[in-house]
């Protein structure tokens, strides 16, 4: 199954033209590599109202199955993707956020420090990921198995049946 999906950048620095955005883009190839399609691209700032706003024009858009954002993630008085992200989900996916953590967790004792989130808006799931490419790229990795399952399941698909417990096939 091919799954649409559209990336995020939240970067202040970025937005401003400070620094080039790295996790974006490699976040778009890996997906592309992995056979997926990329919907939408976008970068913003570290503003939540903007940040949301993006999610939920995306997700209404119904053109995406699946939303990575790749920063704002950490402790930082303007990392703020993670509500930006609560304020436009109809529900949590909390399995998701834990199982990027406890991977993460494997890699450095940093990702304790992640306050990442991921929910469903319609039939669109939300993932959000730290802005280091490097960090960003192992988790989704990591994720990406299980997100045509996902796909299938919130699409209401009749194949989703079939691949319960069989992540890959």
């Amino acid at each position: 199954m091919t799954v649409r999906f559209s990336v995020l950048t939240v970067s202040d620095r970025s937005a401003r033209g400070e620094r080039e955005d790295l996790a974006g883009p490699a976040l778009v190839k890996q997906v592309e590599v992995a056979g997926h399609g990329i919907v939408h691209t976008a970068m913003v700032a570290d503003e939540a109202a903007d940040i949301s706003r993006i999610l939920t024009l995306w997700c209404d858009s119904g053109k995406t199955d699946v939303i990575l954002t790749t920063g704002g993630t950490g402790f930082a008085p303007r990392d703020v993707t993670p509500e930006a992200t609560a304020a436009v989900i109809q529900r949590p996916a909390p399995g998701i956020a834990e199982a990027a953590r406890a991977f993460s967790l494997k890699l450095t004792p940093h990702a304790m420090l992640s306050r990442n989130a991921a929910g469903i808006r319609g039939r669109t799931l939300i993932i959000n990921l730290p802005g280091s490419p490097k960090a960003s790229r192992e988790i989704l990795d990591y994720l990406l198995p299980v997100l045509p399952h996902a796909v299938e399941l919130l699409k209401d698909d009749p194949r989703a049946e079939q691949g319960h417990g069989k992540i890959g096939v």
